[in-house]
C-alpha cells in the first residue's frame, strides 16, 4: 500500500532574512546619528557592522553579517524608505478619491440644492413665464381683436349719437394699432375703454337731488378764485336706475379737471334752480321735484329738466 505522501515543510529561511534585514534598516534608521557619524566620517564598513552586531547583542539577538550588510545596502539604497509620489494628475485624483468621506456628502447635498434650486426656478418663474407668453400671442393674435371688434359692434348698434360713435372708432383704432405692434397693454386698455363705453351708451337712469335722513345737504355752494366774491351752485346728484340701483358714471371735476367714475357728483346749477331746490326741502325736508335729468339708452349725457351750466364736482 502507497504510503500518503508527506507535506513538504515551507522554506521560511527566505523570509525570515528579508524581516531580519528590515529590522536592520529600521534600527539604523531609529540610530540615525551612529549612521551619520561612522558614514560621514569615512569610517569602514566593518566597523558600522561590528557597532550594529553590538547593538543587537545588547537585546540578545545573533544577526548574521550577510543579513547586517544586506540590511546597510538596502538603507543606502532606500528600499524599504517609503518615498511619496510626485505630484500629478493621477496622484491628486487619488487623494480626492481617499478623502471622499470628507467631500463626498457635502457634494451630494451641493449638488441636491443645486438641482432643487433649478427646478424651483423652471417651475416658478421659467415655465409661467413661458405660459404668459404663450397667453400673450394668443390674446394679441385672437382674443383681444375678436372682443374689440364685438365691443365696436355693440356699440354702433345702441348708440343714438355721433360722440358715441367716434369713441367707439376711436378706441377700435387704438385697439388695432396696439394689435400690430404686439402691444397687448395698449390693446387691452382700447379693449376695456370699448367696454366702459358699451356700459355707458347703454345705461338708463335718473339724476337725483339727494335727500332724507343721513343726508347732511342736497346743495353747496363754491367761490371759485377767477371770479373774487362770485358764487358757483352746485346740487349734490346721484344716478339710479329703474330698478333702484346706483349706478356709476364718468365724472371730470371743473375744479382740477380729476376724473372719476362715480354714482353721486356735485351737478352744476344757477342760483335760482339751487334757491329753488332748497325751498322745496325746507318746508318738510324732503324734495318734491328731486329727479333733475334723464339719461336715456343711445346717449353718452342725460337730459336736464333743470338749467345747468354743465360743471360738475367730485368733492364738497
Amino acid at each position: 500500500m502507497n504510503q500518503p505522501a508527506t507535506p513538504l515543510a515551507k522554506d521560511t529561511s527566505k523570509l525570515d532574512d528579508v524581516l531580519l534585514a528590515m529590522d536592520v534598516v529600521d534600527t539604523l534608521r531609529h540610530r540615525e546619528q551612529l549612521v551619520l557619524s561612522e558614514l560621514d566620517a569615512g569610517a569602514r564598513e566593518a566597523a558600522l557592522l561590528a557597532r550594529l552586531k553590538e547593538i543587537y547583542a545588547a537585546q540578545g539577538i545573533d544577526v548574521p553579517e550577510s543579513i547586517l550588510k544586506e540590511g546597510v545596502k538596502a538603507l543606502e539604497e532606500r528600499r524599504f524608505q517609503y518615498e511619496p509620489p510626485k505630484p500629478s494628475l493621477s496622484v491628486t485624483l487619488a487623494k480626492i478619491y481617499i478623502a471622499r468621506g470628507r467631500w463626498m456628502m457635502p457634494a451630494v447635498l451641493a449638488v441636491i440644492a443645486a438641482g432643487s434650486l433649478g427646478a424651483a426656478w423652471h417651475l416658478g418663474v421659467a415655465v409661467p413665464e413661458r405660459q404668459r407668453a404663450e397667453a400673450a400671442r394668443i390674446e394679441i393674435a385672437d382674443t383681444l381683436p375678436s372682443e374689440i371688434g364685438r365691443l365696436h359692434d355693440a356699440v354702433m348698434g345702441v348708440a343714438l349719437e355721433d360722440a358715441a360713435r367716434l369713441k367707439a372708432d376711436a378706441f377700435k383704432a387704438e385697439g388695432e394699432r396696439a394689435i400690430a405692434a404686439s402691444d397687448v397693454k395698449a390693446a387691452r386698455a382700447a379693449r376695456d375703454a370699448l367696454a366702459l363705453l358699451q356700459q355707458d351708451v347703454s345705461a338708463v337712469y335718473e339724476v337725483r337731488v339727494v335727500y332724507g335722513p343721513g343726508e347732511a345737504r342736497s346743495g353747496v355752494f363754491r367761490i371759485p378764485e377767477d371770479v373774487p366774491g362770485g358764487r358757483n351752485y352746485y346740487l349734490i346728484v346721484e344716478a339710479v336706475d329703474p330698478n333702484g340701483v346706483l349706478v356709476q358714471v364718468p365724472v371730470t371735476s371743473e375744479e382740477d379737471r380729476r376724473s372719476a367714475r362715480v354714482t353721486r357728483w356735485g351737478q352744476r346749477v344757477p342760483e335760482a334752480v339751487f334757491q329753488s331746490v332748497a325751498d322745496d326741502k325746507g318746508d318738510d325736508q324732503i324734495i318734491q321735484k328731486s329727479v333733475i335729468g334723464r339719461k336715456s339708452a343711445g346717449y353718452l349725457s342725460p337730459e336736464f329738466t333743470v338749467e345747468t351750466p354743465g360743471g360738475t364736482i367730485l368733492e364738497w
